[in-house]
C-alpha cells in the first residue's frame, strides 16, 4: 500500500476530536435542546443510556453498534475498550461494573484522550482510566483484564492478528471478547480497499466472516460467534461518505460495487 494507514487514522480521528470538542455545548441530558447535535449514535443506544454522558462522549462515537448490548458485563469485572474514541463505551461500561471494577480505555489518538479524560471530569467517574497505546501493542500485562471490547476499530488495523494475539495476551483465563466492527459479506475490486480514505471510513479495511474467524482461532480464542446485524447497503454508504465528505473529500468509489458487501456485526469469542 502507498499510504501509511495508521497516520491516516490518528490524523481523521483527532480532527474529528477537534471538531466536537470545538463545537461542545456541554453535558447532555437527553431530551432536552441539548441533544440536538448528537450523532446516529442514538440508533445503537438508548436515550437511558445516553442520559448522563457528555454530549461530547456522544458525537465522537463513530460505531457501528453497541458492544455492551452482547458484552453481558457484570460487577467488579475489569473492561478494555479497545480504541475508545471520546468515552462512550468506557463510561456506560463503568455502570455495569461498579465501584469493584473498573473500565480502562486505550486510544493512540492524543486528542481523542484528551477528549476522554475531558468528559471523565465532566462525569467526576473514578472506576475508568484513559491509556495511550495501540491496539497491536497494548500496555497492560497479560491476562490483566476480564473483557475485552471495541466498537468498529480492529478493521482499522494493519496487523490484525497482532491486534488479535495481543487482545488474548491481556484477557485473564475463561475472559471474553464483546467486540463490534465491520465484516465483508462479498468480494469487492482490490482499488477500493487501497484507498486510504475508505479505511478511514471502516470499509476497505474489513475481513470476511470466515478470515474473522480464522484470526481469531488461530490466537488461541474459543467459541467464536460473528453475526453480521446491519448490512450496509449502498444508500447507507452514501449517506455514511455524505456525512465525512468535508473531511474526506470524494471518495470516488462505484456505490454497486459495493452494496450490501459490508455489514457490522457483533463478535464473540472467549479465551
Amino acid at each position: 500500500m502507498d499510504f501509511e494507514v495508521k497516520e491516516k487514522v490518528k490524523d481523521f480521528y483527532g480532527r474529528i476530536a477537534s471538531i466536537v470538542s470545538a463545537d461542545s455545548k456541554g453535558s447532555c441530558c437527553c431530551g432536552s435542546s441539548c441533544c440536538d447535535g448528537i450523532t446516529k449514535t442514538t440508533e445503537f443506544y438508548s436515550a437511558e443510556n445516553l442520559h448522563e454522558l457528555p454530549v461530547t462522549a456522544i458525537n465522537a462515537s463513530l460505531g457501528c453498534s453497541n458492544p455492551l448490548s452482547f458484552a453481558e458485563l457484570k460487577e467488579g469485572e475489569i473492561v478494555l475498550d479497545l480504541g475508545c474514541g471520546g468515552g462512550i463505551d468506557v463510561f456506560l461500561a463503568s455502570k455495569y461494573v461498579g465501584d469493584s471494577g473498573k473500565v480502562y480505555g486505550l486510544d493512540m489518538t492524543d486528542e481523542m484522550l484528551k477528549l476522554a479524560n475531558d468528559n471523565k471530569q465532566k462525569m467526576g467517574v473514578q472506576n475508568v482510566e484513559f491509556i495511550k497505546g495501540y491496539i497491536e501493542d497494548i500496555p497492560l500485562g497479560d491476562e490483566t483484564v476480564d473483557v475485552i471490547m471495541s466498537n468498529c476499530v480492529i478493521n482499522l488495523s494493519e496487523d490484525k492478528e497482532k491486534a488479535m494475539a495481543e487482545a488474548y495476551r491481556v484477557l485473564k483465563n475463561g475472559g471474553r471478547l464483546a467486540i463490534a466492527d465491520i465484516v465483508s459479506l462479498k468480494e469487492v475490486p482490490q482499488e477500493v480497499r487501497d484507498m486510504a480514505e475508505a479505511w478511514v471510513g471502516c470499509i476497505a479495511g474489513s475481513l470476511s466472516v470466515e478470515e474473522y474467524t480464522r484470526i481469531l482461532e488461530k490466537v488461541g480464542f474459543q467459541k467464536v460467534e460473528i453475526e453480521p446485524v446491519n448490512v450496509y447497503t449502498k444508500e447507507v454508504i452514501e449517506g455514511l461518505i455524505e456525512e465525512k465528505k468535508e473531511l474526506l473529500g470524494s471518495m470516488g468509489i462505484d456505490l454497486d460495487l459495493v452494496d450490501r458487501a459490508f455489514a457490522g456485526a457483533h463478535i464473540k469469542a472467549w479465551k
